[in-house]
């Protein structure tokens, strides 16, 4: 049975517990009949290293705050988490919350390698909100999902906000897409599911940027995908064919 505004799909989205930007982004990605239900990632770690491992060794029974909700799948909203904790742990943790649960899990990482790939991208530019060292092992992890990094920039980290990225400007992520245009990357991407992406997203298509990917529209693409046979591909996901209405009403008319 399919809840009255999801007819087609409920996707329950983990969220780290701060993060501003997943639900906004997520509810305007997805197709028409498709919803979401959030639940917060927690944890009392007092550096964000930390907290992203305990989300990730908490998913399992993080997942469960969504009892017998009728979901199509899991989503987990935090890229970070996979750097640190690596592909096979990341796999791990993957196969025992589909076991648990009996419906598809996606990590936002493995779902934006996926995505890359998709479109052959093999050269990626970098538009990170990170401190150095979450750069550091994002950076491993990319190269260990067979992809080269050329080249690397994002918008200074705001630290007198209430969170250094998810206080960031839809502006200064826009004018970072700019310039790593200029590289000879296949594909920008936008890393993070906590730095506003989708606004730049629209204006990189229309201005006819390098390609570029966010990793919560490739999460919301592969999550439907992962759940249905939606006949969407991922060039229509990019060029905003079904969520550019959404988006603006959600986003004010920007």
């Amino acid at each position: 049975m399919s809840a009255e505004y999801a007819t087609n799909g409920l996707i329950g989205v983990l969220t780290p517990q701060a993060n501003t930007t997943v639900e906004p982004e997520m509810w305007s990605l997805l197709p028409a009949g498709w919803s979401i239900l959030n639940a917060r990632l927690t944890s009392a770690c007092d550096t964000m290293e930390s907290r992203l491992v305990d989300y990730a060794d908490n998913l399992s029974a993080t997942s469960a705050q969504f009892a017998n909700a009728p979901l199509s799948a899991l989503a987990f909203a935090c890229t970070g988490a996979s750097y640190l904790m690596g592909h096979d742990k990341e796999q791990r943790i993957i196969d025992e919350v589909e076991t648990r649960y009996n419906i598809p899990c996606v990590t936002a990482a493995q779902a934006t390698a996926t995505a890359l790939k998709t479109m052959g991208a093999k050269k990626l530019a970098l538009l990170s909100p990170y401190p150095d060292s979450l750069n550091t092992v994002s950076a491993q992890y990319w190269v260990s999902q067979g992809f080269s990094i050329v080249e690397k920039k994002g918008p200074a980290m705001i630290n007198d906000a209430f969170h250094p990225i998810y206080a960031m400007s839809t502006e200064a992520v826009f004018q970072s897409y700019l310039q790593l245009a200029k590289s000879d990357a296949d594909a920008v991407l936008m890393l993070g599911t906590g730095m506003p992406t989708l606004a730049s997203l629209v204006r990189g298509h229309q201005q006819q940027l390098t390609p570029a990917i966010s990793c919560n529209l490739a999460l919301a693409w592969a999550t439907v995908h992962a759940s249905d046979n939606v006949d969407i591909s991922l060039d229509d996901w990019l060029e905003g064919k079904h969520w550019l209405k959404r988006f603006r009403l959600i986003a004010g008319g920007s």
